[in-house]
């Protein structure tokens, strides 16, 4: 689906977004750009659903880099309570968290305990994160995709194979302006 996207999406097409749906947090954001003559940089505040980007806002990459910022941040702060709550839940530990773009996966986890998840997640359905962040806690116990690991996972999500489903289809929702594709 990716690939698809990205043949009839070239970079040249991206357009820098007015509005930024968060799915995963129900909130929709709109974006005001305010240039500043003199500056090489594009730094964005946040407030009241509003992210401004304000300095060389002509420089399409930068701009996509500082909205890169925001969502990532926003992604630590509101995933690291949800991911907390759910290890709590479902008694399945783990070490620490990170937020990256990931081009290839949703989420990771490491034989240490670390748990990465793409700041994409972001835009897709509440359930399809929670999902998510269930099947890499359930990494802690089993690091493998057995039989075992999608009991366990069954357990605590016993919707699975549907939401796994989706999530797999889910690419599409992310937009392209991101440039994961």
């Amino acid at each position: 689906a990716r690939e698809s996207f990205a043949a009839s999406y070239t970079p040249e097409s991206i357009v820098l977004p007015q509005r930024i749906d968060l799915a995963t947090l129900d909130k929709r954001y709109i974006v005001n750009y305010q240039p500043s003559a003199g500056t090489k940089t594009v730094r964005y505040r946040c407030a009241h659903h509003i992210v401004t980007l304000s300095g060389n806002t002509g420089d399409r990459d930068a701009c996509v880099k500082t909205l890169k910022r925001w969502l990532s941040e926003t992604a630590r702060t509101t995933f690291t309570p949800r991911l907390d709550a759910l290890a709590q839940r479902t008694d399945l530990a783990y070490g620490k968290m990170h937020i990256r773009l990931q081009r290839t996966c949703w989420g990771s986890r490491s034989s240490s305990g670390t748990i990465s998840l793409n700041l994409s997640l972001l835009f897709l359905a509440p359930e399809l994160t929670q999902y998510l962040m269930i099947h890499e806690l359930c990494h802690g116990r089993h690091m493998n995709h057995s039989k075992r690991f999608w009991r366990l996972v069954f357990k605590h999500e016993p919707g699975y194979e549907q939401l796994d489903r989706r999530l797999g289809e889910s690419w599409r929702d992310v937009p392209n302006w991101l440039g994961v594709y």
